[in-house]
């Protein structure tokens, strides 16, 4: 019962795997931009098939961000304003890539 407890707290307090969401995005947005680029997609076409195919991922990259940065102490705010910063790199690099391949 004792250890019952003891796994069931750690299990509560497990560190939020920001490195496996971040690895989990980007890795969807890889693959949607090469995919879009095969495909010679028009440019809004790819924007919103990220946004759709990789909706999932990037909630839980940004929930992820969120909570690590809380657990450092950072702010509500700022915690959320970095989430959208990293975010708004990822996707733009991914759109300078489609960009550029065309």
């Amino acid at each position: 019962m004792f250890t019952a407890l003891i796994l069931a707290a750690a299990a509560s307090t497990t560190p939020v795997d920001v490195p496996k969401a971040r690895k989990d995005y980007a890795s969807c947005l890889s693959s949607v931009t090469t995919e879009a680029i095969d495909k010679k997609q028009p440019r809004e076409e790819f924007l919103n098939t990220l946004k759709s195919k990789c909706g999932d991922k990037e909630t839980a990259f940004r929930g992820a961000l969120i909570a690590s940065n809380k657990a450092d102490g950072m702010n509500d705010a700022d915690s959320k304003q970095d989430a959208e910063d990293q975010v708004a790199e990822y996707v733009d690099k991914m759109t300078r890539d489609f960009d550029s391949a065309k």
